[in-house]
């Protein structure tokens, strides 16, 4: 095989080369009138591909040959500078990467002639450069340009989805009609250029029988997506990248958007917010239904809105709360570990303490309470340790707790319905009646006008202007001087509860209302909002699930180890003494929380310890020897994960609060998704899978253990 470029004109050369060639070549005829016909060979042996891989590799050095001469044109220089040395060096290595693979080029280089080559090429760089209209020092009357290929937007699939097979057992391929169109859009590539692309249409819409319209599948493997109606697709990669500045900068939807532009540099051609929501739903739509496994049966109303569609795909994976994929098969051995016996403890020579003390604190030991609830025994039972090759079990921990990242919702206390208009509304589509009615409840007067809040009572309107004015005179000193007066209050025991003055605090004085105190006038004056968001993850940081809370933690709860678990035991027993749930789990506060907890409170104490040292909670305890060779005891479990994802979260906290309903909780999935493949892939790096090892020891295999 041979590869020729030969700058000619003239047709009839061509002809002669061609006849004169006795085995099959290519020819590119590259047309510079001015120069003189020159043959440029490259080696006979050099398959087409190598020679257009060398080819763009001499384009590529030409910023080398510019200094190159720039240097010669001093007096006294080498013929072969070091540039030129430099240049000769890149040549030969781009002819050596092609001809050492083997796999790709069944024909080589032979005999290491790839150093004469490189500096035979490069003897007549300048040359060439010239033929190709890349040098910038002259006119040519024909530059030679590089232009991006028209890219073609199709599917990848080959044959139908619908269609059952035919004859012969093939399923049917894909036809265009003829009525089919080409239609030009614009895409938005993986390099962040904007370019015309041809777009021939995929029928994924389908007709279902007794539903009125067409509905529409989702394509989830494919690498462009369509994020307006108008035309514009964006390759999938740019949604990749969305995705890592959602994770590591906390990027939303607009300043995505604008830094996008921003790259582009395109005056023409902008990425809208409206545009890069939507790039955000269709990437992550197909990454959720494929994690949930809902790929296969999803399907929606064809070309769904925005909002349609993240109300389809909720609906499938979840509404105001949801389990996060693969968390129930998931364990490592940061949240399991094979079931531990106060023998364990003993074997290993721990110094066992009291049960209010907690390993890894230095803080002295609370004193001992004997007021325990009714019900409680005043020792826990002890398992004792199966017998060497007996199944052990094992025991996994999960912590939870709360965060206060809320949305809005109908102005009613007891209605947990969306508002029906996000932008300025109070009620949700049931109450939305009340909007002409007297805000404050339970008047039931109508409004003085259409608008106002509340009706013509002049208490009303002077109780709502006040409302609407408590914040306007505020000033920072004045905010510092009421915060003195509340803490000072609680100090003197002046109403002020304890747990109202932990932090800093401002409560705005309401004037009372006829005999009602101004704090306790209900109103619908504005939306209210959810109480927080629950969430619950393996004490490795894996997260299980989501909920919404609506009304406050305060109420008992299902848990684990949580910052008020000992709430929960308190109910449990004085409600119901025999429930399974005191034989099965284990109810523990974090350790973060339960510095607070222990000092006033002997269940918590005695029962909810995070890490007791007196053997009662072997599995909450590790041992470990330091360099004195002392034996320590250590807490097994992280209880702190809870905390440690609501901190992560509270990067998105602002976004969500201003979102609809049915946008929060798609968020909250897709940060829940991201967190969880983060922690697996942590996990996966560290090698802190369960092995065989553990699972001989779980079984009892482990003569050892």
């Amino acid at each position: 095989m041979r590869f020729v470029i030969y700058p000619c004109g003239d047709p009839r050369v061509i002809q002669s080369v061609a006849m004169l060639t006795p085995y099959p070549t290519y020819l590119i005829f590259l047309i510079y009138w001015s120069l003189p016909n020159q043959i440029l060979h490259f080696p006979p042996d050099l398959a087409l591909q190598q020679a257009l891989y060398v080819l763009a590799s001499i384009i590529s050095l030409y910023p080398i040959l510019r200094l190159h001469l720039n240097q010669g044109r001093e007096p006294r220089q080498p013929a072969r500078t070091s540039w030129f040395k430099s240049l000769v060096t890149l040549l030969t290595l781009a002819f050596l990467t092609e001809a050492n693979n083997v796999e790709a080029w069944t024909t080589g280089l032979g005999e290491g002639r790839a150093d004469e080559y490189a500096e035979d090429i490069c003897n007549d760089l300048n040359k060439l450069y010239l033929m190709l209209g890349l040098d910038r020092t002259t006119n040519s009357t024909f530059p030679f340009e590089f232009r991006r290929p028209k890219p073609i937007l199709t599917t990848s699939r080959l044959n139908c989805v619908f269609c059952p097979p035919g004859d012969s057992n093939l399923i049917p391929s894909l036809r265009r009609r003829r009525w089919d169109k080409i239609q030009n859009v614009q895409l938005l590539d993986s390099t962040f250029h904007w370019c015309s692309a041809d777009y021939y249409p995929d029928r994924i819409t389908y007709q279902s029988s007794g539903i009125v319209g067409r509905l529409e599948r989702l394509e989830y493997d494919a690498e462009v997506l369509r994020v307006s109606k108008q035309g514009v697709w964006v390759s999938r990669k740019i949604a990749v990248a969305q995705e890592k500045a959602l994770h590591r900068f906390n990027s939303g939807w607009s300043n995505w958007a604008d830094w996008v532009n921003d790259c582009t540099g395109d005056p023409k051609n902008k990425v809208t917010y409206r545009q890069s929501q939507r790039l955000f739903l269709e990437h992550f739509s197909r990454r959720l239904l494929v994690a949930h496994g809902k790929s296969d049966d999803f399907c929606c109303e064809a070309h769904p809105s925005s909002q349609l569609l993240a109300e389809t795909v909720r609906k499938t994976i979840g509404i105001n709360g949801g389990v996060v994929p693969t968390s129930m098969t998931h364990g490592c051995m940061n949240c399991t570990h094979v079931k531990r016996y106060r023998s364990d403890l003993v074997r290993e020579g721990a110094v066992l303490g009291g049960n209010t003390a907690v390993a890894n604190t230095t803080e002295p030991e609370a004193e001992p309470d004997p007021s325990l609830p009714e019900n409680v025994p005043d020792i826990l039972p002890q398992l004792e340790a199966p017998a060497a090759g007996s199944p052990r079990g094992y025991v996994r921990m999960a912590v939870m707790d709360l965060k206060t990242i809320r949305h809005r919702k109908c102005a009613l206390d007891d209605c947990q319905n969306p508002l029906y208009n996000y932008k300025n509304g109070r009620f949700c589509e049931t109450h939305l009646d009340l909007k002409d009615v007297c805000g404050i409840v339970p008047c039931g007067r109508p409004v003085r006008q259409p608008g106002a809040l509340t009706c013509d009572t002049e208490a009303h309107m002077a109780w709502q202007k006040m409302y609407e004015n408590r914040f306007s005179h505020l000033s920072f000193p004045g905010v510092q001087r009421v915060i003195r007066r509340q803490q000072a209050a609680v100090e003197e025991g002046s109403g002020v509860s304890e747990q109202q003055a932990r932090g800093p605090s401002l409560r705005v004085q309401l004037q009372a209302l006829g005999n009602t105190p101004g704090d306790q006038v209900v109103h619908t004056f504005k939306a209210k909002k959810t109480y927080g968001l629950q969430t619950v993850q393996w004490a490795c940081g894996v997260p299980i699930g989501w909920g919404k809370c609506y009304r406050s933690e305060s109420e008992p709860q299902t848990g684990f180890a949580y910052d008020s678990t000992c709430d929960l035991l308190r109910h449990i027993v004085t409600q119901n003494a025999g429930s399974i749930w005191l034989a099965t789990t284990k109810f523990i506060v974090d350790a973060w929380h339960y510095i607070g907890h222990r000092a006033s409170d002997v269940l918590c104490r005695t029962r909810c310890n995070p890490a007791p040292m007196d053997g009662s909670q072997p599995d909450l305890i590790l041992t470990a020897e330091d360099e004195n060779g002392e034996v320590h005891q250590a807490r097994a479990l992280n209880t702190e994960t809870a905390e440690q994802l609501n901190s992560w979260l509270g990067g998105f906290e602002a976004a969500l609060q201003q979102m609809s309903d049915v946008n929060y909780d798609f968020f909250v999935h897709v940060l829940m998704m991201i967190y969880g493949e983060t922690m697996e892939k942590r996990i996966h790096a560290k090698g802190m899978e369960l092995s065989d090892e553990f699972w001989a020891a779980v079984n009892g295999e482990d003569v050892e253990a």
